[in-house]
C-alpha cells in the first residue's frame, strides 16, 4: 500500500522526468537500487551522465525541497553513483543534479526548480 508521501514522491519523479526529457536528457534508469543505496533518476545528455535527486514537498513548507539534500544525503548519493559507475564500467563525465518541486494542494499548482551540477 502506497503512503501519501510515496505517492507524492512518485508524482514528483514523473513531473521531474517529463521536465528533464523536455530539456533533452534521456532516461537510463529510474529508482535504481543497489543494496540500501538508491538514485531517483539516472539520465544522459551528450557527453554527460546525470545522477538526479528529486525532492517533492507540499506547501506550506518551512524550507525548500532542495534543502533536504544535506551532506548526509549527498554522501549516500555519491556512494550510489560510484556503485552504478563501477557496475556499468562507465568512465565519462558525471554530474549531480537536483529537481526540487513544491506542490500546492492536490497538484493544482507547483513550482519546479532544476539545480544542475
Amino acid at each position: 500500500m502506497a503512503t501519501e508521501r510515496m505517492t507524492l514522491g512518485r508524482r514528483g519523479e514523473d513531473v521531474a522526468l517529463e521536465y528533464l526529457e523536455k530539456q533533452g536528457l534521456t532516461l537510463l534508469e529510474r529508482n535504481w537500487r543497489s543494496g540500501h543505496l538508491e538514485v531517483d533518476l539516472i539520465m544522459s545528455s551528450p557527453g554527460m551522465l546525470h545522477i538526479v535527486e528529486v525532492k517533492t514537498l507540499r506547501k506550506p513548507s518551512p524550507i525548500e525541497p532542495w534543502e533536504h539534500v544535506d551532506s548526509f544525503k549527498q554522501s549516500k548519493l555519491a556512494a550510489a553513483a560510484g556503485r552504478y559507475l563501477r557496475l556499468r564500467r562507465f568512465h565519462g563525465e558525471v554530474q549531480f543534479d537536483i529537481v526540487s518541486i513544491l506542490v500546492e494542494g492536490e497538484w493544482e499548482s507547483w513550482n519546479l526548480r532544476y539545480i544542475p551540477n
